[in-house]
């Protein structure tokens, strides 16, 4: 049996393989962190042992790996999650100098799986692997819709004297195509335009067909979540789609620091100070904020708590508070709706 440790970075990941015996295998892998990460990882496999039985070991950050063990365990392996602290006290054992480096890390979570066979393993819940392909889809579509609608605005400039409004409303969509169907111009110039108006329009019907499938998969997934001032279905299909599994979070402070919700503190002086977090997840982060800017007009709650903080803190450091405390509701609102459906959650397991 093989066993492969993997020592996970935000753009880079490094593989190490080992044998039954902890002895290294072959030369370990950098490989890049990019849509290619699962076929360059089992093309090396393959490359340095036959032996069908792959037991891969990732080092405890589910932020950065998530995708990864995602895609291993579809392919048909089998994903350890390795705790931070099992890593260090291998790496002290089995390292020469217990120096620390990326292959030694991933040497030794490798070790720890060997030592500790009964650590946590990756499963997928398919409601969250559900959602996660129709939010990734979704995103691609509107992207899409909004470069095919810039394009389409550009050359209106040049031929029309009209400033079409916003192209994802069907009324404004007609208009404009009533408009050139009258405008005097030429056989190609009408044509390219007309093209591009049916793109749009074909667009906004996949739009609005992925948004009515998320809100039927979403709403008896997450009832607390959805009473939420300011998260909206879509919101909440791409929290469950990049959290997952909530518990995985123990506390608020640490799904906090993943959203990039949490200050940093840099003290200087004696004196405590904070800076922005401008790391994290950011698709979460977008979902915060406009969550924030929801209830900074709707909801009388976040109303006082941005005026209490604001004169201190200015009106942005008042909506970062702001998004902080929903971090807390959001991770209250999560578990609740987890802890009703979690039994019901068909897992997806490697096939034997």
């Amino acid at each position: 049996m093989v066993t492969v440790g993997i020592d996970p970075h935000k753009h880079v990941h490094v593989a190490v393989a080992v044998d039954a015996a902890g002895r290294r295998i072959g030369q370990p892998l950098a490989v890049k962190n990019d849509v290619l990460v699962i076929t360059n990882l089992l093309k090396w496999i393959r490359s340095i042992t036959d032996d069908g039985l792959i037991t891969w070991a990732i080092e405890d950050g589910r932020g950065f790996a998530r995708r990864l063990a995602d895609g291993l365990l579809l392919a048909g392996h089998e994903v350890v999650w390795v705790p931070s602290r099992l890593t260090a006290a291998h790496r002290k054992l089995h390292a020469a100098t217990g120096s620390k480096s990326d292959s030694t890390d991933a040497a030794a979570a490798a070790h720890a799986v060997i030592a500790t066979p009964d650590l946590d393993r990756h499963r997928i819940d398919e409601h969250v692997r559900e959602l996660r392909v129709l939010v990734d889809y979704r995103s691609d579509v509107v992207k899409r819709r909004t470069m095919v609608i810039n394009q389409l605005k550009a050359q209106l400039h040049v031929w029309l004297d009209h400033t079409p409004g916003d192209l994802s409303r069907a009324k404004a969509l007609t208009t404009l195509t009533a408009r050139v169907g009258a405008a005097p111009l030429r056989t190609h110039i009408r044509q390219a335009l007309t093209e591009m108006l049916a793109e749009i329009a074909d667009l906004n019907r996949r739009v609005h067909d992925l948004d009515a499938t998320i809100k039927d998969l979403v709403t008896p997934l997450a009832p607390a979540l959805l009473e939420i001032t300011g998260i909206s279905h879509n919101s909440a299909a791409v929290l469950i789609s990049e959290i997952g599994d909530v518990t995985r979070f123990s506390t608020s402070a640490k799904l906090a620091r993943y959203t990039g919700c949490a200050p940093i503190p840099v003290y200087s002086s004696d004196k405590e100070r904070y800076r922005l977090h401008r790391g994290g997840n950011r698709r979460l982060n977008s979902v915060l904020y406009t969550a924030a800017i929801v209830q900074k007009r709707w909801h009388p709650a976040a109303q006082e708590l941005l005026a209490r903080h604001t004169p201190d803190k200015g009106t942005r450091g008042a909506r970062r508070i702001l998004q902080r405390h929903l971090v807390d509701v959001v991770h209250r609102a999560m578990t609740a709706d987890q802890a009703s459906w979690q039994h019901q959650i068909t897992r997806y397991q490697p096939a034997a």
